[in-house]
C-alpha cells in the first residue's frame, strides 16, 4: 500500500509504531538510516530531519554540514524482524540543503530526475532484478569465515543446497515489507544464492534493491551466517552479478526497445564506473558468465546484454538485461544512467549491432576480434567515465570525482 502524510500519521498513531527509521543511502548506495520518535514524525514531513554531512563519504565538509532528510510516505514499510508490539517502521528519504535547494550528491533524486525526465518524452520504464550472494560460515566469536555454508551447485535442491531455509526467510520478510520476489534458487558457487526481483516502477524499484540487500544482511547472522555481496568473494568461484532486466512500458511489439538496448550499448563503456565501483569488480568481468564484450544477443548469458525468451503478456516480456553491474553499485545511479542512455537511443534512432550468437568464452581470437571491450580495471573505467560527454552531462562533477578518485595508486 502506498501511504500518503495523513495515512501515514494515522498508521504510526493507531498501530503501536514506537521508532520510524527515516533511510537514505550514500553516494555508493551503502543504506544509512536515523530512527526518529513518534512525536517527531510530523516536523520530520514538514521541515525534515536534519543529518551531518561531513561524517557520510561524498556528503560534504564541515563548513557546511547540515543537510535535510525528507521522509517519502509512499515507502513506508514494517520491519517484519522487529517486535510487533513497539512496532519499527522505515520509510526513504530525498535529501536536500537547510534552504531547500536539492542536494546534488542525493542518488536517489538523481534517479527521480531521470524518470521525469522520460516521462516528459513520453516513455515509462520498468526495472526487475537477479541479485548473487554468498553464505559463508561464522567462527565461534561471529566472525566471517570465508568457508561456504554449501557444497552446493546451480538449483541444486535440500540437503546439498543448506541455503534453502534462509532464502525462504528473505522472501517472506520482503513480502511483509511490499515486495514480491519472482523466483530463489542455489547459484553455481559453492554457497552462493540468487534471488530475484518482479518488475515495477524504476524508484520503487531501487527502493527495493536497497531493502533486499538490508533483508539479506540482516536475516543472514539470524542464522549464525554472514552474506557476501561482493563481486568476487573467492578467486576460484562465481563472482556476484546484479543483473538489471529494463522493460518499457506500453512498447507494442517490442518496437522501441532496439533502439534502447542500442543506446546503453553505445554508452556502457562511459558509465562502468557506477556499475563496478570497485577495483575487484574487475575480477569478476569475463569469467562465469559475467561479461567481458560489448554485445548482445537473444538469450544468450555470455553477452553484455541478453534479451530472454519472452514467457507470456507480462510487463517483461519485451525485457533486456543488463549483465555486467555488480551488487557494489548503487541501484539509483545504475536505473538513472541506464534511463538516460536508453532515451539517448530513443533520440537519436540508434540501431543495433548484429547480434553476437556465439559463446564469447570460447570464441577464437579472431571471431572475438571485431567487438569492443569493457574498461577492463578500474583506472580504464576512470578515464572513460571522465572522457564522456554523456557522464559530465548527467553526474555531478564532485560525485564523479569521488568515484574516479577510489583509482588505486601506483
Amino acid at each position: 500500500m502506498s501511504y500518503t502524510v495523513e495515512e501515514t500519521l494515522q498508521y504510526v498513531m493507531e498501530e503501536d509504531v514506537k521508532f520510524i527509521r527515516l533511510a537514505f543511502v550514500d553516494i555508493f548506495g551503502r543504506q544509512k538510516n536515523i530512527s526518529i520518535m513518534p512525536n517527531e514524525l510530523a516536523r520530520a514531513f514538514k521541515r525534515g530531519v536534519a543529518i551531518d554531512a561531513s561524517a557520510i563519504e561524498g556528503f560534504g565538509g564541515v563548513v557546511h554540514s547540515d543537510l535535510l532528510l525528507h521522509p517519502d510516505p509512499s515507502t513506508l514499510a514494517v520491519l517484519p524482524w522487529r517486535p510487533e508490539h513497539g512496532r519499527v517502521v522505515r520509510m526513504f528519504c530525498t535529501i536536500t540543503h537547510p534552504d531547500g535547494r536539492e542536494f546534488s550528491s542525493d542518488t536517489r533524486s538523481f534517479l527521480i530526475r531521470a524518470i521525469k525526465t522520460a516521462e516528459e518524452k513520453g516513455y515509462k520504464f520498468r526495472f526487475s532484478s537477479e541479485s548473487e550472494f554468498y553464505l559463508f560460515k561464522r567462527d565461534d566469536s561471529g566472525a566471517p569465515t570465508g568457508i561456504p555454508y554449501d557444497n552446493a551447485g546451480y538449483m541444486d535442491i535440500a540437503p546439498a543446497d543448506r541455503g534453502e531455509n534462509v532464502r525462504r526467510e528473505i522472501c517472506l520478510d520482503l513480502e511483509d515489507m511490499g515486495i514480491i520476489t519472482k523466483g530463489s534458487y542455489h547459484a553455481e558457487g559453492p554457497g552462493q544464492n540468487e534471488i530475484a526481483l518482479t518488475s515495477c516502477e524504476p524508484l520503487k524499484a531501487a527502493d527495493d534493491v536497497v531493502t533486499f540487500r538490508s533483508v539479506v544482511s540482516t536475516v543472514a547472522p539470524r542464522n549464525g551466517l554472514a552474506a557476501d555481496f561482493s563481486p568476487k568473494p573467492t578467486k576460484a568461484c562465481p563472482g556476484n552479478g546484479f543483473h538489471v532486466g529494463l522493460s518499457l512500458e506500453n512498447n507494442t511489439r517490442g518496437e522501441k526497445l532496439p533502439q534502447v538496448i542500442a543506446g546503453i550499448l553505445n554508452r556502457v563503456p562511459d558509465m562502468t564506473i557506477f556499475l563496478n565501483c570497485a577495483a575487484e569488480s574487475y575480477l569478476r568481468l569475463g569469467a562465469n558468465k559475467a561479461p567481458k564484450y560489448i554485445t548482445w544477443s537473444s538469450e544468450n548469458r555470455s553477452q553484455l546484454i541478453r534479451i530472454p525468451a519472452p514467457l507470456g503478456d507480462s510487463p517483461d516480456d519485451s525485457l533486456a538485461e543488463l549483465r555486467s553491474p555488480d551488487s557494489l553499485s548503487n541501484p539509483y545511479l545504475v536505473y538513472g544512467l541506464m534511463i538516460y542512455a536508453g532515451l539517448e537511443g530513443l533520440e537519436n534512432g540508434s540501431e543495433l549491432p548484429l547480434p553476437a550468437d556465439i559463446d564469447v568464452y570460447s570464441a577464437d581470437e579472431k571471431t572475438l576480434a571485431g567487438y569492443k571491450k569493457l574498461p577492463h580495471d578500474l583506472e580504464e573505467a576512470a578515464r572513460a567515465a571522465k572522457s564522456s560527454d554523456f557522464i559530465s552531462k548527467h553526474i555531478p562533477e564532485e560525485l564523479l570525482d569521488i568515484y574516479c578518485g577510489r583509482v588505486p595508486k601506483e
